[in-house]
């Protein structure tokens, strides 16, 4: 990884029915692409799924909300009002973890 880009959140759990729930935050240089210096995943699904329950990322620039094969762009109202979207769309008996 880049000097420039340092990791502020990077936690997993692995649940015994076969979900997995992950929070990556990076701070990046600011850019065209990531403009607020941040990156960010907010993830839940199926290990062995290509598509998410739900995941909240910007890893292309662009904020996007991703349940199941759609994908739509969302509004950036920062990290703590995603996790809080993110977290409360995890089943209740996973919440605590988060």
């Amino acid at each position: 990884m880049s000097g420039d880009v340092h990791v502020l959140v990077d936690k997993t759990e692995v649940y015994q029915d076969g979900t997995v729930a992950r929070i990556r935050i990076l701070s990046v240089p600011v850019s065209e692409t990531f403009d607020d210096g941040i990156k960010y995943a907010f993830h839940y699904g199926k290990a062995s799924s290509d598509h998410p329950i739900i995941r909240f990322d910007n890893h292309h620039g662009t904020h996007e909300l991703h349940l199941g094969v759609d994908t739509y762009e969302c509004e950036f109202p920062g990290v703590a009002t995603l996790k809080r979207a993110w977290r409360s769309a995890l089943p209740f008996d996973k919440r605590a973890d988060w």
